[in-house]
């Protein structure tokens, strides 16, 4: 698909994104699934090309919802079936570090600490919802928590910059979204008190599509994104939890199919949140917002994505550059969540980008492609 001068917004946010396109390798090259303005022209944008998906080989067959990327070269992935996978050599070679006697469990969340590190979080109701901890690369993996409520049911973890504090979020109980703090790295972990929560809408919850359906930045602020209800909401908290604002996101709900799906934040302000209604066929219009003062006011895509997305990232070192991932296809864009193009028709189920400039996708029969 071209893109004739549609991206040429700023010249500063074409030559920032142009800058991290060449820097992967994206930049001139063959074109993988048509051409995109990556320049400060016109003629510029014609000679360039939109990123390209290169698929990995993971030997697995499971679904991946769960993504952590650490560099170009090492990546976790988790996933129904009790399925964790690792590469540390770019996705050449894969290793199956599934805790032993998890077969039952859904892992679709995976939060790396480090090469060696990472946290993982089952989904479901009771005690389907787990955290797991590793530390020596998923040689062996420590039981952290497990959920003794019979209405809680956990959806996605996210850790702070540092990586010793991080949250966990269930769907509602009693009326109120539940939060799961630690401050331990994820070596304990306590349920935080709820009055700092707003109530839950009716049919409130929140999506186990991607593992980004919570997500934060910095230190202390933290976002988590609603569907279900009659609203699509996201709801922000600066202070690690302890309290909470809500704010409409613009993206259609009032179904339990349709919502926010996924969130990415750059720093305190900038945000993207996408989502859709994820049943096959079914449209998924104004799919793709963005806020620019933390989340307090969101305003819908000039052209969202075509279809229902499910994960999204931000690519480093630009302010501008941003990918898109769902069932139907993949989407970038340049200008900061305006407009999204699509460059993939590919199945993936979420994103995850490192300061490194390693970007890497997951999702269905093993699926996993890194940025190339």
């Amino acid at each position: 698909m071209t893109l004739r001068g549609t991206l040429s917004r700023t010249a500063a946010a074409c030559l920032a994104a142009a800058a991290v396109l060449t820097g992967l390798g994206l930049a001139g090259g063959p074109a993988h699934a048509g051409t995109g303005a990556t320049g400060a022209t016109a003629a510029e944008a014609e000679r360039r090309h939109l990123p390209g998906w290169e698929l990995k080989d993971t030997g697995s067959q499971a679904r991946l919802r769960g993504l952590s990327a650490v560099s170009r070269d090492v990546a976790w992935a988790s996933g129904s079936g009790g399925t964790v996978l690792r590469t540390t050599d770019g996705g050449r070679s894969w290793r199956d570090v599934s805790p032993p006697g998890t077969a039952a469990l859904e892992f679709r969340d995976i939060e790396a600490l480090g090469a060696r590190s990472a946290v993982i979080l089952s989904i479901g109701p009771g005690e389907d919802s787990r955290i797991y901890r590793t530390d020596d690369a998923g040689a062996t993996w420590t039981e952290t928590f497990r959920n003794d409520h019979p209405d809680a049911f956990y959806d996605c973890v996210t850790f702070f910059a540092g990586g010793r504090h991080g949250l966990a979020l269930s769907d509602p109980v009693d009326g109120r979204f539940r939060i799961l703090s630690t401050s331990d790295a994820g070596r304990s972990w306590r349920v935080l008190p709820d009055d700092g929560m707003p109530p839950a809408q009716p049919g409130d919850a929140a999506f186990a599509a991607s593992g980004q359906c919570l997500v934060s930045a910095g230190r202390s602020d933290a976002w988590f994104a609603t569907g279900g209800g009659a609203t699509a909401r996201v709801l922000h908290s600066a202070d690690r939890g302890r309290t909470w604002t809500a704010a409409e996101s613009g993206i259609p709900a009032g179904d339990p199919a349709r919502g926010v799906f996924a969130l990415a934040f750059r720093d305190a302000r900038h945000g993207l949140a996408v989502g859709g209604d994820y049943r096959p066929g079914n449209p998924s219009p104004d799919a793709a917002a963005r806020t620019r003062d933390g989340g307090a006011v969101w305003t819908p895509a000039r052209k969202p994505p075509p279809a229902y997305r499910s994960g999204v990232a931000w690519l480093p070192h630009t302010p501008f550059a941003a990918l898109a991932v769902g069932p139907t296809g993949s989407d970038v864009t340049f200008d900061a969540g305006r407009t999204w193009h699509g460059f993939d028709s590919g199945s993936y189920d979420t994103v995850d980008c490192t300061a490194g400039l390693g970007c890497w996708a997951a999702g269905e029969q093993g699926r996993v492609a890194r940025l190339e």
